[in-house]
């Protein structure tokens, strides 16, 4: 498991409001162990849940999707930005026999992987340390929320995929406007940027990539997490209190609720998107 790094109410307060690269480091340094304890695994994914029963096979399950769409079986260089503990990463490249590289701001987490093989890369998403036209697959896994500005990150994509490359991203997003106010909670433990689906479809074409393809995963994404939670909660909240305060375990709680509640109500969505580079 990722070493716990206590959590420190400056780091809280930049991470909610101020959101840079070290904010997210910070998130990631001191929460990613929750999620360890809670799913028994180092995914760190909301996972998708349609025939799944348990966190680690809803988490595998999400990333087949992507794998799919990415159709990584015809593709030799895969690029996975925003890799956490590289446990996708190590997934894809067993299943595909791909040369993979990873790219996370996060060193901590880089150190931590247990992907062998692959090329470890300390960088931030929007500039990528490649060179123009040399991976047939890039894939940002429920990372690209974190990623500012977007636009920066999907031109890069466009100027490292190769022509007739691939870009996947799998990620949450707004579907209303003046999300804030809606979000209730979440509008503080959402701890990312709050992206309308329209404007990371807009940075997309923008940046010179086609939306080849856009597929809507919420429902089975954030509710039948919400009811895993629930059912299972009190198992859950040994776990995560051996390490973290009673506090933290509520707030969780709570905002596990939320989100699916503004799921039903489609406030908030969860995007599997895939562009092609020309």
């Amino acid at each position: 498991m990722l070493p716990m790094a206590p959590l420190n109410p400056v780091h809280v307060l930049m991470w909610t409001f101020r959101r840079t690269g070290r904010d997210v480091v910070n998130l990631y340094n001191s929460l990613s162990p929750v999620m360890q304890l809670a799913t028994g695994g180092d995914m760190l994914n909301f996972g998708y849940w349609k025939d799944a029963g348990e966190p680690v096979a809803a988490q595998k399950a999400l990333c087949t999707l992507v794998g799919d769409e990415a159709e990584l079986g015809s593709a030799r260089m895969l690029l996975d930005v925003g890799s956490g503990l590289a446990a996708p990463a190590a997934h894809w490249k067993s299943t595909y026999n791909l040369d993979v590289s990873c790219v996370n701001i996060n060193y901590r987490q880089l150190a931590a992987s247990r992907l062998a093989g692959a090329s470890l890369v300390n960088a931030t998403s929007t500039l990528l340390p490649f060179s123009d036209s040399s991976m047939d697959r890039i894939i940002a896994l429920e990372s690209a929320q974190h990623f500012k500005p977007l636009d920066e990150f999907t031109k890069e994509c466009r100027r490292v995929l190769k022509p007739g490359g691939l870009l996947v991203m799998a990620i949450p997003v707004v579907r209303v406007r003046s999300a804030f106010f809606k979000l209730g909670i979440l509008s503080f433990t959402w701890s990312s940027e709050h992206y309308h689906l329209d404007y990371v479809k807009s940075a997309i074409r923008d940046s010179g990539l086609d939306i080849a393809g856009t597929t809507e995963i919420g429902r089975h994404v954030y509710e039948p997490l919400a009811d895993y939670y629930a059912l299972n909660r009190p198992a859950l909240k040994e776990k995560i209190l051996q390490e973290y305060p009673p506090f933290l375990e509520s707030v969780l709680y709570r905002s596990v609720l939320k989100m699916k509640a503004v799921s039903q109500r489609r406030e908030i969505g969860y995007a599997v998107i895939k562009c092609a580079a020309w």
